[in-house]
């Protein structure tokens, strides 16, 4: 488990982050909320994806993104250098960006994402390690290449 978990989310997605939050306290996982802390329907995603993405990449732990359909919050957190976003439909995606692909960034739709199915697949992001197989330790560090 990493040291602390980050959480943002725009208007859209206040409503699941905040059903999150619940459920990461019960479980005693320590985590941030960047914001946005009160529902602001004329809110940005991308002012809360930026935040969170860099406070991800400094501190190098993992953050939950939601937005309504989870597609904006993911395109603008991988604008971060270091970030690696996704947003996965099941459990085997979001298992396997974490073995293969080091994601650190998982985006949820707020939308679309019922509490109980997005809070198993937070759970899946946060115990499901990186492989470090050699692989895909090689295909990061092209990924980081592209970056600019």
């Amino acid at each position: 488990m990493v040291k602390k978990i980050y959480l943002g989310s725009d208007h859209a997605g206040f409503k699941l982050k905040e059903k999150i939050k619940e459920w990461l306290e019960k479980k005693g996982i320590p985590f941030l909320d960047t914001g946005n802390l009160v529902l602001d329907p004329n809110d940005d995603y991308p002012d809360y994806a930026g935040k969170l993405a860099r406070k991800v990449t400094v501190a190098k732990s993992l953050g939950i993104l939601v937005c309504g359909s989870a597609q904006g919050m993911c395109i603008a957190a991988n604008k971060i250098k270091g970030a690696r976003a996704v947003v996965p439909f099941s459990l085997r995606e979001v298992r396997l960006s974490r073995k293969h692909n080091d994601a650190n960034i998982i985006c949820l739709s707020g939308w679309y994402a019922h509490p109980y199915e997005a809070k198993q697949m937070v759970e899946q992001f946060l115990t499901t390690p990186f492989s470090n197989e050699p692989r895909h330790v090689r295909r990061i560090n092209k990924i980081k290449k592209l970056e600019i």
